[in-house]
C-alpha cells in the first residue's frame, strides 16, 4: 500500500520541481524526501521521477499518481473531520494558517483573545506566506486555511480542491502629518486635493504601488515621490517628518502618533481578503471556528477620519 506521507513527498516535488524545494515545504531534508520517493517507487513497482536539469519530472506513471492524490487526501481528511465532529465539534488541536503579512496583523492578531476564550483547546499556528504560495501550501496539505488577497482587482487562481469565503474589504487612506495642508481639509480627498504634494510610496512591484499610480493617474503632472520604502512604520517616520504623505491600507497600518493623522479618498483603492481552505475540510470545527471570529472582527470600509 502507498504511504501517505510518500504520497505527498511526490506531489509537492511535482509541484515545487526539486527534491530541496519539496523538503524546505514539507520540513524534512532533501534525503528524506528522496527515500520517500524511493519507497515509494518500491510500492508501485515503477519509477515516478525522472531528472530533468538541476530538477526532476515526473513520469507517466507518477503523474497518474499525482492526478489520483486529490481523492486521497480528500478522503482521509473526511475521516479526520468525521472524527472531530462526533468529539462535540469543539476546536481542538492545532490549525496551521498561511497568511499575507497585514492579514496577520490586521485580522489574524485581533481574534487571538476570544479564540483563547472561546477555543481553549485550539492552537493556531501562522506562517507568513503571499497568496499563491498559500493557496499552493492549502492544497498540498502543508497548511489548513489560507488568507489571501486579490492582486490589482483579480483574485489569485484557486485550486479546484479549494473552497473560499470573503473576510475583508481593506482600503487605503492618506497619511500625513498633523501640520500638513491636507489635514485641515475635514472631507475625503480627491486625486486634485493630492496635486503637487511630496510622497512617500510603496516600491514599484506592490500592490500599494499600484494603488498609488492609479489614484494620481488623473493628476497632470508627475507626482514628487521622494522616497520609495517598503515597511509601513517606515514611511509613517518620514510622514512625521512634516515634508511627504503616504497612501496606506488599513490593515498595513500601525497605530499613529499624535502628530500623524488619516484622511480618507472619495474614492479609496481597495482589495478583497478570502479564507480558502480544502473543501474537504468543510466540517471542520477550527476552520470554522475561525472564519466566524474573523467575520466578528471586521468592519465594512467606512469614511471615517482619525
Amino acid at each position: 500500500m502507498i504511504e501517505v506521507g510518500a504520497l505527498r513527498a511526490l506531489r509537492s516535488v511535482a509541484a515545487l520541481g526539486t527534491l530541496a524545494r519539496a523538503a524546505e515545504e514539507l520540513g524534512y531534508t532533501a534525503s528524506a524526501v528522496s527515500q520517500q520517493i524511493k519507497r515509494l517507487e518500491g510500492q508501485v513497482g515503477v519509477p515516478v521521477l525522472a531528472p530533468a536539469g538541476r530538477g526532476v519530472v515526473l513520469t507517466p506513471a507518477g503523474q497518474a499518481i499525482v492526478d489520483s492524490a486529490p481523492e486521497v487526501f480528500q478522503a482521509l481528511e473526511r475521516c479526520a473531520e468525521a472524527a472531530r465532529s462526533v468529539a462535540e465539534g469543539a476546536p481542538r488541536g492545532t490549525l496551521r494558517v498561511a497568511a499575507f503579512s497585514t492579514a496577520v496583523r490586521g485580522l489574524l492578531a485581533p481574534t487571538f483573545s476570544r479564540l483563547s476564550t472561546h477555543c481553549p483547546d485550539l492552537r493556531v499556528h501562522i506562517t507568513e506566506l503571499d497568496p499563491d504560495e498559500a493557496l499552493h501550501s492549502v492544497d498540498a496539505g502543508t497548511a489548513d486555511l489560507a488568507l489571501v488577497h486579490d492582486a490589482d482587482g483579480l483574485p489569485a487562481p484557486l485550486p479546484s480542491s479549494l473552497t473560499q469565503r470573503h473576510v475583508h474589504t481593506d482600503a487605503g487612506d492618506v497619511v500625513m502629518s498633523r501640520a500638513h495642508p491636507l489635514a485641515r481639509l475635514d472631507r475625503p480627498l480627491t486625486s486634485i486635493d493630492l496635486a503637487s504634494h511630496a510622497w512617500v510610496t510603496s516600491p514599484p512591484g506592490t500592490v500599494c504601488h499600484q494603488w498609488f499610480r492609479r489614484l494620481v493617474a488623473d493628476v497632470p503632472e508627475e507626482p514628487d515621490v521622494r522616497h520609495l520604502i517598503d515597511d509601513f512604520a517606515t514611511q509613517l517616520a518620514l510622514v512625521a517628518s512634516g515634508d511627504v504623505i503616504a497612501l496606506i491600507p488599513r490593515l498595513a497600518r500601525p497605530p499613529l502618533t499624535e502628530d500623524l493623522v488619516s484622511r480618507p479618498l472619495r474614492r479609496p483603492p481597495q482589495r478583497e481578503t478570502y479564507a480558502a481552505w480544502r473543501r474537504s475540510a468543510n466540517a471542520s470545527p477550527a476552520i470554522q471556528a475561525v472564519i466566524a471570529e474573523l467575520g466578528a472582527a471586521t468592519e465594512p470600509v467606512t469614511t471615517q477620519t482619525d
